[in-house]
């Protein structure tokens, strides 16, 4: 089982842009990286195609490394980390900061 599933919500820890938060938009397990929402914006020249005619220049999020986000605590809304408890047949997630479990 994962720590970090999409959709959930992170604080950014290090980087330009450190104290965002943001939903956890995709995950890369390969390369370690995740991609959150309004975090990490770039400019990037894009070709005129089909979908595009125009071209130019658009802003686009990119991925920032797995260390540098953490989950936040679903009671107190601060970076916590995060355990993994084998209850039966099945492992749950828990806040370390509050010992709630993470849905």
């Amino acid at each position: 089982m994962q720590k970090l599933k999409v959709n959930d919500l992170v604080q950014v820890l290090a980087g330009k842009d450190k104290g965002k938060q943001g939903k956890i938009k995709s995950i890369n397990f390969k390369t370690n990286r995740v991609v959150v929402e309004g975090v990490n914006i770039v400019k990037k020249a894009i070709r005129p195609n089909q979908a595009n005619a125009q071209g130019g220049i658009v802003d686009m999020e990119k991925a920032v490394h797995i260390s540098n986000v953490s989950l936040l605590d679903p009671k107190s809304g601060k970076p916590t980390r995060v355990k993994i408890v084998k209850t039966g047949d099945k492992n749950t997630r828990f806040a370390v900061k509050s010992n709630t479990e993470i849905k």
